[in-house]
């Protein structure tokens, strides 16, 4: 495979040696527990580097994989066979697992601020904190208000999943007393897809789904979006034209004016990179993502990595998605620890086409592959399986895990 160049050699900032002294060694930081950081930590688990302490830091001790989240909404799965037991994959590679945010990078310092008010200094960083979502005018409305007086439909964006989860539940409680509820998926990329056919399995009540200026499915074959029309029509989602915008207590206006009623919107719009970054001194592009090269490595700081939604490829080989952030993972892995013996790094060049296994609700599925797309139980089958062996091999006691 093609080798990067050289990365130029970093001089230690005094505040990171001071830093990093007091641990004990040279460190190696994770921060974040997303589909890429799995690959890290199972590569750790193989090859302890030496002379480096490792610390993960992440929110929660469970990753959510979330492909499988709609399945968990629709009712196919419980929680727990979505989750990923970040705890015990620290544990079998012998990383320090500290549970925390991180509020503050100084790139120059090398050195990261965490919501506790604790600073830890690195010589190496991997990034792979996910997004948050551009909400843009919908920020207004009251999120999380699930009693009887709210003044706005409850608003819950997909990201962060953990906070999902909790709201997701309050809607499924406060849909269940009310049978005029109605819920509205704002976003009608893959991701919005799912959850607008898993919401309508659940619920069983008015779901709609409001597409954005690129329509729905944007960037998948025109007999994709067909079939994922007729399934809308046929499991009973309207498939609406946005923008939507705010209008009154518990309504938005859509592009042609009308107004639609919403007790509940789940928001599945664009990601919104973590602010901090735009102080953090990295390279990032005007997306306000971090911009890596074809190593998954920051263009202006080489002791950095980053993969993932937070992460852009300068060359724009990579859009943001769970495929791509999934198949970063041995890249990321490979790279990071090559860096730390001072050896070459890989590009990575993705595959043209990504499959893409969409669910509908029902125990059913619809396959994206570049032009071709199929629907059937079998291809909900093959996902499931795909998604249960995804969670095996990120288990240390697992027969399948890596």
């Amino acid at each position: 495979m093609p080798l990067c160049s050289e990365a130029r050699i970093i001089a230690k900032r005094a505040g990171a040696r001071v830093l990093a002294a007091m641990s004990g060694g040279q460190r190696l930081l994770l921060l974040g527990g997303g589909h890429s950081q799995l690959a890290v930590l199972q590569a750790l688990a193989r090859e302890r580097p030496t002379g480096w302490q490792v610390t993960l830091v992440t929110p929660q001790p469970r990753m959510l994989y979330s492909g499988m989240l709609p399945g968990w909404m629709a009712g196919h799965y419980r929680l727990g066979q979505c989750a990923i037991d970040l705890h015990r994959l620290a544990v079998a590679a012998g990383v320090e697992l500290r549970l925390g945010a991180a509020v503050a990078l100084d790139a120059e310092q090398q050195r990261v601020s965490l919501d506790d008010g604790s600073v830890i200094g690195y010589e190496r960083l991997s990034l792979d904190i996910g997004s948050g979502i551009a909400l843009g005018p919908l920020g207004a409305l009251v999120s999380g208000r699930c009693d009887s007086q709210q003044t706005a439909p409850i608003l819950l964006p997909v990201r962060p999943l953990a906070g999902f989860v909790s709201g997701w539940r309050r809607i499924v409680t406060q849909a269940a007393a009310r049978p005029d509820f109605a819920l509205a998926v704002l976003g009608a990329g893959a991701g919005g897809v799912e959850l607008a056919f898993a919401a309508r399995r659940r619920l069983g009540r008015s779901v709609s789904l409001v597409c954005g200026d690129a329509g729905l499915l944007p960037g998948h074959a025109a007999g994709v979006r067909r079939r994922a029309r007729h399934w809308l029509v046929r499991r009973g989602v309207a498939l609406l034209s946005g923008p939507a915008l705010p209008q009154g207590a518990d309504a938005l206006r859509l592009a042609d004016g009308s107004l639609l009623r919403a007790d509940a919107l789940i928001t599945a719009t664009g990601a919104q990179p973590a602010g901090w970054l735009a102080q953090s001194g990295l390279a990032l592009t005007e997306s306000g993502q971090v911009e890596v090269d074809a190593c998954q490595r920051s263009v202006s700081h080489a002791a950095v990595f980053a993969a993932g939604d937070v992460s852009q490829r300068s060359d724009g080989a990579l859009a943001s998605s769970g495929v791509h952030a999934v198949r970063a993972g041995p890249v990321l892995a490979h790279n990071l620890l090559a860096s730390l013996r001072d050896a070459p790094l890989r590009r990575w060049r993705p595959r043209g086409r990504s499959l893409y296994l969409l669910s509908t609700g029902e125990r059913h599925a619809l396959m994206s592959y570049g032009r071709f797309s199929l629907a059937g139980g079998w291809v909900w089958r093959w996902k499931d399986h795909i998604d249960r062996a995804f969670i095996a091999r990120h288990d240390p006691d697992s027969d399948r895990a890596a």
